[in-house]
């Protein structure tokens, strides 16, 4: 099994889910921004690794531009070193456009997960060498207005058959990168990995997430996390 298989299934499945009112536009960015996904793994995700981080979905001015994990336009470009040719959805939001590394908004979150890691790690090489970044789900869900709507808040059918596929995406790349740790981004994360991975014996964690819309987050996110981190025993510098 590899990560491009477990893409390439995940895709197909993927594909053959309905998400009805209030979700008008649905993005997948392991569609039109392929190309950028496989070169992050390619160049980062080999071997195993100590931790895996999971965010909860792509945000629209991160993942959902760029095609990389947190993917706030400006990290993959300058520290990652990442920039591909990136596509459009296919029934693109008005107000959600996709411009792939032209895109000038930032995505907080994004920007404040690599901005970590590039002031505790200093390269991306040594930052990989331990820890991996992921999203458990790679879809963007938008409502008529253009406001994202999380996948915890869909429709419970459409929530169940999304979390099977995404689950078992999961669990078959923690059996390639075969962690110590699983640390959800937040209590989504931990609360999908969790039971996700029941009966893996792998050791599951929390930190805090890094959006703007988390008062926590606001209040020094570095700092949060890396006191998250002391606790759970994780040595980070």
């Amino acid at each position: 099994m590899s990560i491009k298989k477990i893409t390439d299934d995940l895709l197909s499945e993927l594909k053959r889910l309905k998400f009805g009112l209030p979700v008008t536009h649905v993005y997948n960015p392991l569609e039109y921004a392929r190309e950028s996904y496989d070169t992050y793994f390619s160049r980062y995700g080999g071997g195993t690794k100590e931790i895996l981080l999971i965010g909860m979905n792509p945000g629209p001015f991160g993942m959902a531009q760029t095609g990389v994990p947190f993917g706030e336009v400006e990290a993959v470009k300058q520290w990652l070193k990442i920039e591909t040719a990136v596509g459009k959805p296919g029934k693109p939001h008005p107000k959600r456009p996709v411009e792939g590394f032209n895109c000038h908004r930032s995505e907080v979150s994004g920007r404040r997960v690599w901005g970590w890691a590039k002031e505790c790690f200093n390269t991306p090489e040594n930052f990989f060498r331990r820890f991996l970044i992921l999203n458990y789900c790679p879809l963007v869900f938008m409502e008529e207005s253009g406001r994202n709507r999380t996948p915890d808040k869909l429709a419970k059918e459409e929530r169940n058959l999304l979390y099977r596929s995404c689950d078992a995406a999961l669990l078959k790349t923690v059996q390639i990168y075969r962690p110590k740790l699983v640390i959800g981004i937040g209590a989504f994360a931990e609360k999908r990995a969790q039971l996700a991975l029941k009966g893996v014996g792998v050791r599951i964690e929390r930190i805090t997430h890094p959006s703007p819309a988390n008062p926590k987050a606001n209040r020094g996110w570095a700092k949060c996390i890396e006191k998250e981190f002391r606790e759970m025993g994780v040595k980070i510098h």
